[in-house]
């Protein structure tokens, strides 16, 4: 986990200033009435974020516990459109290194253990796919080239 831990590092690292360099305009546009705004998208790596957290430390001790949450839902509650832009970021940024900081705490013998999201996944897999999730939103926010997911 501990290179997991340093690539998402990186990834975090490398994009914080530009998240921070996005005009209030361009993050609070919305596509469409149906699609996430840039900040609605943070609000979603937030989220995701969050049940990572727990996703990562419960199946340490539980026996493959179920943690699936609907993300359309965890945005409009939340109100991220209304968010404070600054905040937000910064959020996404701490939840983040909170995560490196677990990842890097996980001792080998538990990468196997497993949690049920939409399927049963080990706490690798899962590590693994945070990263290439947050990667592909990180590119969607800051209008870079897509990332596949």
């Amino acid at each position: 986990m501990e290179s997991i831990a340093t690539e998402l590092e990186k990834v975090i690292e490398k994009y914080f200033q530009s998240l921070h360099s996005i005009t209030e305009d361009d993050l609070s546009l919305k596509p469409s009435p149906v699609k996430w705004s840039k900040k609605e998208i943070i609000g979603h790596m937030v989220d995701s974020a969050q049940n990572n957290i727990r996703r990562f430390i419960m199946a340490q001790y539980e026996d493959k516990p179920g943690i699936i949450y609907n993300q359309d839902k965890w945005v409009a509650i939340s109100g991220y459109q209304h968010y404070d832009s600054h905040d937000l970021i910064e959020l996404w940024y701490f939840l983040n290194k909170h995560i490196c900081h677990i990842l890097k705490n996980t001792v080998p013998e538990m990468l196997k253990r497993e949690c049920r999201t939409e399927n049963v996944h080990s706490l690798d897999w899962l590590a693994i796919d945070y990263v290439k999730h947050l990667r592909h939103h990180l590119h969607q926010v800051l209008d870079l080239e897509p990332v596949p997911y």
